[in-house]
């Protein structure tokens, strides 16, 4: 606003001039910031109005009501990117979107031309501007050029622009709407009159830039004087410094004896590197004249030679005997086939012969079986002593140990059950003990909870923020220390819950099982400001266990709930009983949790009879009791928490409780404890005595299958003594006429068997012959060969020594030519070392003692010289620390002494500014009364305003015509309809002769004037625009302008009647036509 006043002030009077030089020409218009068109879409309850291209001067809108007159508007202030409640029809831009729609455009053409255009290269000679708004209350805006180019969508563009044509949408001089004129015209106060006279002239605007600067100067002033104290300071620790500068011992006999010993070790270092050179030399000569290698070289080569010719001789005899062995494999490979023949026919015989031998072994078997069967038959048939037979001794025995089977199996068939009957009662036991060990840890885990709910509570004591979390301290801190760099856009509100208080503290409970985790949460303005608290968060909780956060445009009103807050005559909703810091808190639960549709009902049976058994209260989702119970209207849930954790009030009381249902919960773990163990003792009994049983069963068991395997082999006994001893003899016969047969069989094969044996060793003496002298070829073969890899082996390693001595006779050489160029390096390193003791001591000096214990004395001497500074200081650092604080102190005199002039000077400008204001808003007030008087008189009225400076009111005194008594009417509302609102025109237009816009507008100024009155107001509106040719001027009325002057400068907007009045006429006409 401040640019927008000084822009218009500075050029205020070459704008003047210009007009000036303008008024000469009547064809003359504006250039800049002029209406050429609006157009609107979808805006309020209007489909399309538009496009309403506008003349330079004078535009009148004419249209019944509802026909969008004030529309426009309302149009032109929200698409020039007013606020919503400028326009004075509605509280968000969102309610200006059409019924039924999702967005509203708004497109608005201005003039740029001339001298002062607005970057005319990039826009041309107009500027468009497209506003479009949305029912979430979003809204976007585009700058066109004159061909439609789109030239940016920013906000600061558009403030730009309408900085540099010093177009103010909020000041009412430039758009009076009908609210503000209602307010004035309706308006009592003095005081108003002149805070509306002080906004329109701007200066107000004026008046607070000066209370800023004033402040702003006592700030500095305060500012100065803590630098001035802090200037006492800085001059104490300067002559502390200048003492310590002065009072500084001398270093210099130290300093000169370790600069000396400094000397001599460095031409003690000159001196050890020549004794190291000079040892390298003799190396190298005695490396030069070592001739070894050369030696063992020749002898190598040598040996090799021999070695060879040895080589070559075995290798030929090795081949003789090659030539031989092939020609006796020939042979060899013959006798072997004739072996494998006659080996395979033995074998085959062999087969027959012993397949027949087995026959007449298994015949032999065979009739010894029979044999022993029969007389093992005929002796159990005979009869005992006792007169029983072995038969029935055999039933009986089989009898009695099918009894004893019985009752081994009616043992393990008791033993099963009592195995089943332990295993289910130690199923029960092991189910018992886990059920108690379940209910043991329920109860620790809300022991230990209780126990951190009370640390919670005890350290409450001191900081109520631990109530929310041990980490909320921490964190708040940390959120303040962002803010204070400058990291948030706006400082994040939490937790929720510490932000609020209870206008009745016994509700506690209720507002906390209403808002439950909102109690905990944070609000933030916008995604990156959540994105930096999400980072702090992390700093300090674990991950998923963070406080939630809250995204939502901080707003510093309550949000209007008129319509949608739940209203009873006797039970408060829960915005009701909520105090908060901030109004972003009320507004954010508003969004998040509807507090102002949950009302607060103590009893239970009162909150059930209200909700279920009724009607709910109007506007009322829910409800809670005093107890925290949610009651819907069809459904109730009972609250598992009846004591506040973090708006209750009484700590002591809460540390109480917490201490009973410690020690309550303490004495149940030890009963649990104590069952626990009782418990596991018996099952260990169980356990123990069903492992015995197994035990016993297992055994039982063996004995059982014992005594079925004696009976099955009694069984098997009986069986074969009741065969037929008559067959059995039979058999025998016939099995000894077989042994027989086979035995003849069996000498036949034997015969030819020893036939095929002779034919073998035949051939096998001649094989065995020729393998033996193949034998032995190959062994003197073998030990050629060995001889051959001895001599090989011998020759391998010659070759390998001499290339082992060649690579030793290289490395001598390379270890020769490296350590020259040791020798030269270090005779570099020499020259180095000599230079360097030359920098330090131009003349050599005679050492007598080692290096090693120079540096020993140098160490001793700097370590001594370092024990003196630290106690005198550093000489070089004192100087230093005392030309700093000398510098410090003198810069800081300087800015005091310039911070003084500075005050001064501006004590001395804001006077002669305050003086410059006083005059410009007397000579603007005298102006405006003038001006005032000169329209009034123009109904044959008289007009005074009255300007009070000191008590910042005005007063406006109007006497209509006819009044005799001379007294003047200083309360307008006492005027007629029609008077006052010629009186708003007249003031209005005095406002305008004193005031610059690029256009001005007036929405229904003439709706209670008289047709006099009116023709009057016309004719001072348009003798006023053919003054101010260069001002575009806007007028809505509802009325006729039949009786408007034909003139070039007047254009007419004549707006289409609404639907409803349509369809009404037409009614009308057809009622007529039917009469």
């Amino acid at each position: 606003m401040s640019k927008r006043r000084g822009r218009a002030m500075v050029s205020q009077g070459k704008r003047r001039r210009v007009s000036e030089d303008l008024q000469t020409d009547s064809s003359s218009t504006g250039e800049i910031g002029l209406i050429e068109s609006i157009t609107l879409k979808n805006f309020m309850c209007h489909h399309l109005l538009g496009p309403f291209q506008f003349g330079p001067n004078v535009n009148f809108i004419v249209g019944n009501n509802g026909s969008g007159k004030s529309a426009i508007l309302t149009a032109l202030i929200v698409g020039l990117g007013g606020k919503a409640t400028a326009t004075n029809r509605g509280i968000s831009v969102k309610d200006f979107v059409k019924t039924s729609e999702t967005s509203a455009e708004i497109t608005v053409k201005l003039r740029n031309r001339g001298l002062d255009a607005f970057k005319r290269d990039v826009f041309g000679d107009s500027i468009t501007i497209e506003r479009r708004i949305f029912t979430d209350g979003s809204r976007t805006c585009k700058l066109k050029s004159q061909t439609g180019q789109l030239i940016s969508n920013k906000k600061e563009e558009l403030t730009s622009i309408l900085d540099h044509f010093n177009i103010q949408l909020d000041n009412p001089v430039s758009i009076l709407n009908q609210e503000m004129s209602k307010q004035f015209l309706h308006s009592k106060s003095e005081s108003d009159k002149y805070k509306f006279f002080m906004k329109a002239t701007l200066l107000d605007q004026m008046k607070r830039d000066y209370v800023h600067i004033k402040q702003t100067k006592t700030l500095t002033r305060q500012q100065v004087e803590r630098q001035e104290e802090s200037l006492k300071d800085l001059k104490q620790d300067f002559l502390q410094k200048k003492e310590r500068f002065e009072t500084l011992p001398s270093f210099s006999d130290m300093k000169e004896l370790l600069m000396n010993l400094r000397k001599n070790m460095a031409w003690s270092l000159v001196r050890d590197k020549e004794q190291f050179v000079q040892r390298l030399k003799e190396e190298v000569e005695k490396e030069e004249s070592n001739q070894k290698h050369e030696e063992n070289l020749q002898l190598c080569q040598t040996k090799l030679t021999a070695a060879e010719q040895k080589l070559q001789g075995v290798r030929s005899r090795s081949d003789g005997l090659t030539q031989e062995r092939e020609a006796l494999s020939e042979g060899h490979l013959k006798l072997k086939e004739q072996l494998k023949v006659v080996s395979r026919a033995h074998k085959e015989q062999e087969i027959v012969y012993f397949r027949a031998l087995n026959k007449l072994k298994q015949a032999e078997r065979e009739q010894s079986l029979l044999e022993e069967k029969i007389n093992k038959a005929r002796t159990s048939l005979s009869v005992s002593t006792d007169g029983e037979t072995e038969y029935s001794k055999q039933q009986k025995t089989i009898v009695s140990l099918r009894k004893q089977l019985e009752e081994l199996e009616e043992t393990s068939s008791q033993l099963n059950e009592e195995i089943k009957n332990q295993h289910q009662a130690l199923f029960t036991g092991r189910e018992e003990r886990d059920k108690l060990g379940l209910e043991e840890r329920n109860i620790q885990v809300l022991y230990e909870s209780k126990a951190r709910k009370r640390n919670q509570v005890l350290a409450s004591r001191s900081n109520k923020l631990k109530r929310f979390g041990d980490q909320v301290p921490d964190l708040l801190r940390s959120i303040d220390e962002a803010t204070a760099a400058g990291r948030f856009q706006k400082k994040p509100v939490g937790p929720i819950g510490a932000c609020i208080s209870l206008k009745n503290p016994l509700l506690a409970a209720a507002v906390e099982a209403c808002l439950r985790s909102f109690m905990k949460a944070f609000c933030c303005d916008n995604y990156r400001d959540e994105a930096l608290l999400q980072e702090i968060m992390r700093q300090h909780y674990p991950r998923g266990n963070r406080p939630q956060i809250i995204v939502s445009p901080f707003s510093d009103k309550l949000y209007n709930l008129h319509g949608r807050k739940a209203v009873h005559a006797e039970y408060p909703s829960v915005l009701d009983i909520l105090t908060a810091t901030s109004s972003v808190i009320i507004n954010c639960l508003i969004d998040m949790r509807g507090i102002e549709s949950v009302l607060i009902i103590k009893e239970k049976d009162v909150a059930r009879r209200v909700m279920q058994q009724s009607r709910p209260p109007k506007n009322c989702r829910e409800a809670f009791t005093a107890e925290g119970d949610q009651v819907f209207p069809n459904r109730y849930y009972t609250s598992d928490f009846s004591v506040a954790k973090y708006l209750g009030g009484d700590l002591e009381t809460e540390i109480s409780v917490l201490d009973s249902d410690l020690e309550n919960l303490q004495a149940q773990l030890s009963r649990f404890h104590l069952q626990v163990c009782c418990v596991s003792e018996d099952i260990r009994r169980m356990e123990s005595g069903l492992n015995r049983t197994i035990v016993t069963l297992k055994k039982n068991l063996a004995s059982v299958n014992q005594v079925k395997a004696s009976i099955s082999e009694l069984e098997a006994a009986g069986e074969e003594l009741i065969e037929d001893i008559s067959a059995l003899e039979e058999e025998a016969k016939e099995s000894l006429q077989k042994m027989e047969a086979e035995r003849q069989a069996m000498l036949e094969a034997k015969a030819e068997l020893d036939k095929h044996g002779e034919r073998l060793e035949d051939v096998e003496s001649r094989h065995s012959s020729v393998r033996e002298r193949l034998d032995r070829l190959c062994e003197e073969g073998e030990a050629m060969k060995e001889e051959q890899q001895r001599l090989e082996a011998e020759s391998s390693q010659h070759e390998q020594s001499l290339q082992i001595l060649e690579k030793k006779l290289m490395s001598h050489e390379e270890n020769v030519r490296e350590m020259k160029s040791v020798l030269a390096q270090t005779e570099e390193e020499l020259q180095e070392c000599v230079r360097k003791a030359s920098e330090i001591s131009p003349q050599r000096q005679v050492v007598s003692c080692s290096s090693r214990s120079l540096d020993t004395e140098i160490t001793r001497l700097q370590r001594k010289i370092k024990v003196y500074e630290s106690i005198h200081g550093e000489q070089q650092q004192v100087m230093r620390e005392y030309a700093e604080a000398l510098s410090l102190y003198r810069q800081k005199s300087k800015q005091v002494r310039d911070l003084r002039r500075f005050i001064d000077r501006l004590e001395q400008i804001m006077s002669d500014r305050q003086n410059r204001y006083k005059v410009l808003r007397r000579s603007l007030s005298v102006r405006c009364k003038l001006y005032f008087h000169s329209f009034m008189i123009k109904m044959n009225c008289c007009g005074f305003m009255i300007f009070d400076h000191n008590n910042e009111t005005l007063s406006i005194s109007v006497m209509p015509p006819g009044r005799e008594d001379g007294v003047g009417v200083s309360d307008m509302r006492s005027l007629s309809g029609g008077e006052r609102s010629f009186s708003t025109v007249c003031f209005m237009l005095s406002l305008w002769e004193i005031t610059e816009s690029p256009f001005r507008c007036l929405d229904e100024f003439d709706v209670y004037m008289d047709m006099h009155n009116r023709r009057i107001s016309l004719d001072l509106l348009l003798e006023l625009s053919e003054r101010q040719t260069l001002r575009q001027f806007i007028f809505v009325t509802p009325l006729t302008t039949s009786n408007l002057p034909k003139s070039r400068m007047i254009k007419i907007h004549k707006l289409q009647d609404p639907e409803r009045m349509c369809s009404e006429a037409q009614e009308e006409e057809e009622e007529d036509e039917e009469e």
